[in-house]
């Protein structure tokens, strides 16, 4: 087959477009439906806490416990699988493989009970070692799709394709939530789960079309398994030499451990902190909140990116970076649904922007002649992975010993005031 030419409109759009495939696990299953879901299934059995290994967790702090597992597991196996694809030619194919897991476990979810709780949160961690899997080669995709004066924009195009498919689907299934007597609600979540799954392996075969294997004759030997690690640390040597792209990384890590770890818990915090009144409630108002958070990422993405070309890169990261500082201080007295919705919008607002702007920023640092793309972003990827860990875990165990989540807001506010200060050590000419 015949590849498009790299910056083609056609080429471009299909990798986008992948965005609109997998976002819908994000946005169902990450943030609205599952977490009602998962909390509703708690209230009805009245638990509040279950037994692991002589360990008594909270309900709440059980997620976040297995979300940072399955992150520790994408960090340790993806410069594995990202140096076999380096070798081989062939990241398209663990692309698929991930997605294929990820959308195959999203429909198990339909099983998930309380009566096998382990066994339902292992599809619950295979789906989420699926989606955030695919994303390390996707992402390693984009220097290679387009050229760096349009990387800005089309981070920023595949993210909002994946706000808008998500959104749709997240209203179809919205729909069928509401339709449908009260008691019949949890039965329709169920049947979301399995939408998540056929809509993400479904639309992805369109950008699987077009995207390009750089296949080649390399056959695969057992010195080549540990070569994504060599290649890390190769990845990590010559970070260390070009200064702006080290210092950059460093600040990432630091302010990409709060980010990310908000986006995973907003829901589950809405769900558990917020006097909702009724579950109907609830359920509404929690979906309402995550659909202005999509909504409101689109606009977001789009200035951001809009201001980049003004302002440049660095500049326009200390300010989102400010702006989250603000959010969390006034998360932490968050109560009402109406508070609730404020802060969504904040967080909708300067969300898009700085997941868009964190991906384009550190691959226009990347070496132009670099013909490791994968391994590269195989760092950046590690480096955000470890943070969520961190996130999640730290999120886990004050919600755990504490029982107050507003308690781990505290420290991403230090995140986001760290990051920020070293941002502030990136040489703004670079980008």
């Amino acid at each position: 087959m015949k590849y498009l030419v790299k910056g083609s409109p056609k080429l471009v759009h299909a990798w986008a477009f992948y965005d609109w495939a997998n976002s819908v696990y994000s946005l169902v299953i990450a943030s609205t439906i599952f977490p009602i879901f998962y909390g509703a299934l708690f209230r009805q059995k009245e638990i509040e806490a279950v037994q692991f290994i002589g360990f008594s967790i909270q309900s709440e702090a059980l997620i976040p416990y297995v979300t940072a597992f399955g992150f520790l597991i994408i960090a340790l196996i993806s410069p594995l699988l990202s140096g076999i694809a380096d070798y081989l030619g062939n990241k398209k194919s663990f692309m698929k493989f991930f997605c294929y897991l990820g959308s195959i476990s999203c429909m198990s979810l339909y099983f998930f009970s309380l009566d096998n709780l382990w066994l339902s949160l292992i599809s619950y961690l295979f789906a989420l070692i699926g989606f955030w899997g695919s994303l390390v080669f996707y992402n390693s995709y984009l220097p290679d799709i387009a050229p760096k004066e349009q990387q800005d924009r089309v981070s920023a195009k595949g993210y909002s394709l994946g706000y808008i498919g998500s959104v749709i689907l997240l209203l179809i299934c919205l729909a069928m939530v509401l339709l449908v007597p009260e008691k019949d609600a949890l039965q329709m979540m169920r049947y979301s789960f399995l939408l998540v799954g056929l809509w993400w392996l479904g639309f992805s075969q369109y950008s699987y079309k077009y995207l390009p294997s750089f296949k080649n004759n390399n056959k695969l030997r057992f010195d080549i398994l540990f070569n994504g690690f060599r290649e890390l640390q190769k990845a990590g040597q010559l970070i260390k030499q070009i200064q702006p792209l080290k210092r950059y990384l460093t600040a990432f890590f630091v302010y990409s451990m709060a980010v990310q770890t908000i986006m995973l818990i907003a829901a589950y915090f809405g769900e558990k902190e917020v006097q909702w009144g009724s579950d109907s409630k609830r359920t509404i108002g929690l979906i309402i909140s995550i659909l202005v958070i999509q909504l409101v990422a689109i606009f977001g993405a789009w200035v951001t990116s809009r201001l980049v070309e003004k302002y440049g890169n660095i500049n326009v990261l200390v300010l989102l970076n400010f702006l989250w500082i603000l959010i969390c201080i006034y998360a932490y007295f968050v109560i009402t649904p109406n508070d609730f919705y404020i802060a969504a919008f904040c967080v909708g607002l300067v969300m898009g922007g700085i997941q868009s702007l964190s991906r384009s920023t550190y691959s226009k640092l990347i070496p132009t002649d670099s013909k490791d793309t994968t391994s590269f972003f195989s760092f950046y990827d590690v480096a955000e992975k470890i943070g969520i860990v961190i996130g999640m875990f730290t999120y886990g165990y004050i919600a755990d010993i504490t029982g107050r989540i507003q308690n781990a807001i505290l420290f991403f506010i230090v995140f986001f005031c760290v990051g920020l200060l070293l941002l502030l050590r990136v040489p703004k000419n670079k980008i």
